[in-house]
């Protein structure tokens, strides 16, 4: 990965929504740790158990100095979550002395993000834990303000949470938070940063109303405030120029905005008259810009659209290079993408004192490495 302030032909910048450092540290207690299996290794590689008990059985506890490096170009998260497992799941967390980044910086490749200083032993089982953690949040986050970036301002909505496990719906959400994401789908992925989740009338409820995305619609706006934004799927039967003239027409002012999901294995109708210029499949610009003109030409002009499926950075810069009328991008699983990228490494670098580390890791000094408290 290149340092240069691009990867892979996007550009990183400071996105609108994002808030590029988190002013106070989260509050270990909102993790929700297991601690006591923690402490116990549970859920940490056997050979730092083993290490960590020939440690203690040999009563030698040599004092240490750990430093935590990323391998690559990253918008920095997780490092609050880290430091809750140091505090509420190592041996002594008053032996121990720790430095770290804030989520939300965005650090170079081979930067120290965290330092841990003290007896091996009382940390040595976590390890396993606080590299996890830095891996996938930052993945998370890295993504996202990617993605945001090459939005060009508009509204990134994070919608991953049915291509993973339920479990780390919390932790994603924040991360998605950290990279710069407007909202996210359900509650828990807001539950760390006071967010709540948003989204849209469901293909499913569409179903459940005979496939009368009108009636749907209707019946949406009839239980829910007008607070909550009533924004309509319009490709339920894959033509979204008629279905979303349908819904405006139905629904008014009350309709906040339409949104496109066409699979990328289907033409939508509005398409058809324009085969052979381009790939017709899935959410496509000319499908965009079919929406827009019809909406436009009735008289719909305040009415949003919100595009969905396939989309990542490079598609959304793609999008925006060509001055595509979309008002919001929702990202999912590609969010979670480049597993490996974004790993991060911990080495002793120091033993009782004297410089020590395997060759190539030698202590470096980072200036901008906080204290924790």
């Amino acid at each position: 990965m290149s340092t240069d302030g691009k990867d892979g032909g996007l550009d990183w910048g400071k996105p609108r929504a994002a808030k590029p450092i988190v002013s106070e540290r989260l509050d270990p207690a909102l993790f929700n740790l297991p601690a006591q299996q923690i402490r116990d290794g549970f859920y940490t590689d056997k050979y730092f158990v083993r290490a960590a008990e020939m440690l203690r059985r040999t009563d030698s506890s040599p004092e240490v100095l750990m430093q935590v490096f990323t391998k690559s170009r990253c918008v920095l998260c997780g490092v609050d979550e880290a430091i809750a497992m140091l505090k509420l799941a190592s041996h002594d967390w008053e032996a121990l002395e720790v430095h770290a980044r804030r989520d939300g910086e965005t650090v170079k490749a081979l930067d120290i993000v965290m330092t841990i200083k003290g007896p091996y032993e009382v940390f040595a089982h976590l390890e396993t834990l606080y590299l996890g953690v830095l891996a996938r949040s930052t993945r998370v986050a890295t993504n996202t303000r990617l993605a945001v970036t090459a939005a060009s301002g508009k509204d990134v909505l994070f919608f991953p949470a049915r291509f993973d496990h339920w479990l780390v719906q919390a932790r994603d959400g924040y991360a998605a938070h950290i990279g710069g994401a407007t909202a996210v789908s359900t509650d828990a992925q807001g539950s760390w940063w006071g967010g709540e989740g948003v989204g849209t009338i469901p293909h499913a409820l569409i179903a459940a109303c005979g496939g009368d995305t009108v009636l749907a619609a209707h019946k949406f706006a009839e239980c829910f405030p007008e607070s909550i934004p009533l924004v309509v799927l319009v490709d339920f039967e894959n033509d979204c120029v008629r279905t979303a003239l349908e819904v405006a027409e139905a629904l008014g002012p009350r309709l906040y905005g339409v949104r496109l999901d066409t699979s990328s294995t289907l033409v939508d109708a509005s398409l058809l008259p324009m085969m052979g210029q381009f790939d017709p499949r899935g959410v496509n610009l000319e499908l965009v810009r079919n929406v827009r003109k019809a909406l436009d030409s009735a008289g719909f002009h305040s009415v949003r659209i919100v595009v969905s499926g396939g989309f990542d950075a490079k598609k959304i810069k793609r999008f925006e290079a060509h001055q595509a009328p979309v008002d919001a991008y929702g990202v999912g699983s590609s969010l979670f993408a480049n597993a490996g990228q974004h790993d991060f490494t911990a080495d002793i670098v120091r033993c009782d004192g004297k410089a020590i580390a395997k060759v190539g890791r030698a202590e470096r000094f980072m200036p901008n490495l906080e204290p924790v408290k």
